[in-house]
């Protein structure tokens, strides 16, 4: 929604490349065909414990084509010190997308810190951000998204 995501999946796919994987980097809503592609990654940011309607709709949409390739799921949101998880309550999928996610079998599904930059939010969005104090910044962690894509690079290999 408004690039943290977007920011990730870049560095995913570079990491992907370093280790010489082949890797598009495509949003969910323009992404095709996966008929020419071995594997997948999709990711998304997490609103209110859900993910954005265009990675949501893409899971969905193309859960045949994803069932039976390998499949690596991450979402983004959390700001702040500590483990994403602990700092969701636990959370670490949406629960609408499970019996999706259940279907596709996916080799991991992990969370990571997202980033939150009040000068990209509507006034709304700023009212919630006040509302629930919710820490301001960029707490992408940048080597955890290495290593976990190294690891999806290895699997690739």
């Amino acid at each position: 929604k408004y690039g943290a995501t977007a920011g990730i999946a870049e560095r995913i796919g570079e990491v992907l490349r370093r280790q010489g994987v082949q890797a598009d980097v495509v949003s969910a809503e323009r992404a095709g065909d996966l008929a020419p592609y071995t594997a997948v990654v999709v990711g998304s940011g997490v609103y209110a414990g859900n993910w954005l309607k265009g990675a949501a709709t893409f899971l969905t949409r193309h859960e045949a084509e994803l069932t039976g390739r390998p499949v690596w799921l991450f979402s983004d949101g959390p700001t702040g010190e500590g483990d994403p998880v602990a700092l969701m309550k636990g959370w670490r999928f949406p629960q609408s997308l499970q019996p999706v996610a259940d279907r596709i079998r996916p080799r991991d599904i992990v969370l990571f810190h997202g980033a939150l930059d009040p000068a990209k939010l509507n006034w709304a969005e700023r009212l919630i951000l006040r509302a629930i104090k919710a820490p301001v910044g960029d707490y992408r962690d940048w080597p955890a998204i290495e290593a976990w894509a190294g690891e999806v690079a290895k699997a690739c290999a």
